[in-house]
C-alpha cells in the first residue's frame, strides 16, 4: 500500500510515496537549518532531559546522547506486548512522523517502513512503566533500530543485531534530535484506544445480541424497549430500535408481568457503554491533530508540548472500562435466570435430563469466574502520580496502564458473552422452534461454533473457540447466515 499521508491501514506492505519523501527532506532541511541557526537551549537535543535539562551538550555530546537516550531509559522487562500490539505501536510512531511538526529525517521513516514490512518485532515491556509519558516502552521499542536490545521471532526473544542481519539491515544512525522524537508523545496509549474502543464496539453489539436472545427465550414482555421510553437519549434510542429489529414481535410468555430487572435495564447498561466508547473515539480522532512531539517544530520553532500526557486518553480508558463491567455484571446475571426453570419453564440448569446430567451450570460458573476477575479492574489505572526525576517530572497519566486495563476486561466480556450466547442458545433449542424472525440468523451462527448440548461435554475448547470468533469473525458470519 502506498503510504502518502497518515491514514492507511496497519496490516499491508507500505511504500512511501515518492512526494512524501521530498516533503519530508525538505522539512528535515528547515529542522536541521534551525538548530544550527538556534544559539538557545532545545530540549533534549542539545540538553539533557528530565531533571538534566538545565545542562548544555557540546556536539560530540550531542551526537552521543540521541543514541544514549533509547539505552538508558530501557530498564523493563517481560511480559512484553503482544506482536500485533507492537506492529501497531511501530504503525502509531509512522502516522506521528508523517505529521509536519516531527521533523525527523525521510531515512528514519523508511527504516521504520521497512521494518514494518520485514515484520521486525521489538520487544515491548507491557507494565511497569512510571514514567511521565512511555519513554520505557518506547526506549525498548526503538533501541532495536540500533542494533541494541531484543526482538520477537515465533515466541523468542532474539538480539535485535542478529534480527536485523538476517534482513540485510544495518543498525540505524541516528541523527540530530531523532532519539528524542522516538521517545515522544503517548502512541502505545493510543493504540490501546484505538483497539480497545473497536473491541468495546463489537462487545455492545454482541451483548446487544444476547440481551435480544434473553427477551426472546424468556418470552418477556416489550413494551419497556419502546424507543419513545428513552427520550432525548440518541445512544439509548438507538439501542431500542436494534432490540425491537431483532426481537420486537414475539410471544410473552403466560403469566409474565415484568421480566428480570437484569434484561429490562440491559438497554441502559448497553447505551452508557455506548456513550462512553464514542467519547473515547473522539478523543483519540482528536490526538491525530495535536503535535505529539517535544519539542515539536512549529511554524520555523521549536516548541515544548506535553503529548506524552495522555490523561485524556486514560481518564476515558478507565471510563469505558467500568461500563464494560457493569455490562458483564447485567449479562452473568441474565444468564443465570436463562438457567432458572422458574423463569423459562424449560428443564432445570438446561439439560434435557435433569440429574444425571449438569447441563449448563458450569458454564454460568466460567462466567462468574471471568466476572470475578473483571470487578477487579475498574480500578482507576490513571490515578496515582508520584514525583520522579528529583521532582522535574511530579505527575503521571498511566494512559498505557489504562489501556491494558481496558483490553483486558474487554477479554473478561468476550468470555461472559460467549458463555451467555451458548446458554441462550440451548435454551432456544430446548423450547423447540426456530425463534423470533430476527434472531434466527442469530442462532443459526452460535450453533455452527457450539451446537447444542445433548448430553453434558467438555464445553471449554468450544468456548474459547465462540470466543474467538466474537472477536474476529462475528459479522462476516452472521451476514453470511442471514
Amino acid at each position: 500500500m502506498i503510504v502518502s499521508d497518515g491514514e492507511f491501514a496497519d496490516s499491508e506492505r507500505l511504500v512511501l510515496d515518492k512526494s512524501l519523501v521530498a516533503a519530508l527532506k525538505r522539512r528535515r532541511e528547515e529542522v536541521l537549518t534551525a538548530l544550527a541557526d538556534r544559539a538557545e537551549p532545545v530540549y533534549g537535543v542539545n540538553t539533557g532531559m528530565g531533571r538534566l535539562a538545565g545542562v548544555a551538550l557540546d556536539a560530540r555530546q550531542q551526537a552521543e546522547h540521541q543514541r544514549n537516550l533509547l539505552i538508558g531509559r530501557a530498564v523493563g522487562g517481560p511480559p512484553w506486548l503482544p506482536p500485533p500490539d507492537v506492529r501497531a505501536l511501530l504503525v502509531q510512531r509512522l502516522r506521528d512522523f508523517l505529521r509536519p511538526w516531527s521533523g525527523v529525517s525521510a531515512e528514519l521513516v523508511q527504516f521504520l517502513v521497512d521494518r514494518l514490512n520485514d515484520g521486525f518485532t521489538p520487544a515491548v515491556p507491557r507494565f511497569g512503566l512510571g514514567s511521565s509519558g512511555e519513554i520505557i516502552a518506547l526506549s525498548h521499542a526503538f533501541q532495536t533500530f540500533l542494533g541494541i536490545g531484543t526482538v520477537l521471532e515465533d515466541g523468542a526473544e532474539v538480539p535485535a543485531a542478529s534480527a536485523l542481519a538476517r534482513r540485510g539491515a544495518a543498525p540505524y544512525v541516528l541523527g540530530p534530535k531523532e532519539g528524542a522524537s522516538l521517545l515522544q508523545g503517548s502512541p502505545l496509549a493510543v493504540l490501546h484506544a484505538q483497539r480497545g474502543w473497536t473491541e468495546t464496539q463489537q462487545l455492545i453489539d454482541l451483548q446487544t445480541l444476547t440481551e435480544a436472545m434473553a427477551i426472546d427465550v424468556l418470552g418477556a414482555p416489550r413494551e419497556v424497549f419502546a424507543p419513545v421510553m428513552a427520550g432525548g437519549d440518541d445512544h439509548l434510542r438507538t439501542l431500542l430500535h436494534e432490540l425491537n429489529a431483532l426481537a420486537g414481535i414475539g410471544p410473552v410468555r403466560p403469566g409474565v408481568v415484568q421480566a428480570p430487572l437484569s434484561v429490562r435495564v440491559a438497554p441502559r447498561a448497553l447505551a452508557h457503554a455506548s456513550r462512553v466508547n464514542a467519547d473515547l473515539h473522539e478523543t483519540w480522532r482528536r490526538w491525530g491533530t495535536m503535535p505529539g512531539d517535544s519539542p515539536s517544530f512549529v511554524d520555523g520553532s521549536f516548541v515544548p508540548g506535553t503529548g506524552y500526557h495522555a490523561v485524556d486518553l486514560g481518564l476515558r480508558m478507565d471510563a469505558v472500562t467500568a461500563a464494560l463491567v457493569h455490562v458483564g455484571e447485567v449479562s452473568v446475571q441474565r444468564a443465570h435466570r436463562l438457567l432458572d426453570e422458574r423463569f423459562t419453564g424449560l428443564p432445570a440448569q438446561l439439560t434435557a435430563d435433569p440429574g444425571p446430567q449438569a447441563g449448563l451450570v458450569p458454564l454460568h460458573k466460567r462466567a462468574v469466574g471471568e466476572l470475578q476477575a473483571l470487578r477487579r479492574l475498574a480500578t482507576p489505572a490513571t490515578l496515582g502520580s508520584l514525583d520522579t526525576s528529583a521532582g522535574q517530572e511530579d505527575v503521571q497519566a498511566f494512559a498505557s496502564a489504562a489501556g491494558e486495563q481496558l483490553r483486558a476486561a474487554a477479554g473478561h466480556v468476550f468470555a461472559i458473552t460467549a458463555c451467555e450466547l451458548v446458554t441462550a442458545s440451548q435454551a432456544r433449542y430446548l423450547a423447540g422452534g426456530d425463534g423470533v424472525p430476527g434472531l434466527r440468523a442469530g442462532y443459526r451462527w452460535v450453533r455452527s461454533v457450539v451446537p447444542p448440548v445433548a448430553e453434558d461435554r467438555p464445553l471449554g475448547p468450544e468456548i474459547e473457540r465462540l470466543i474467538a470468533a466474537c472477536r474476529t469473525a462475528f459479522f462476516d458470519d452472521l451476514a453470511t447466515l442471514t
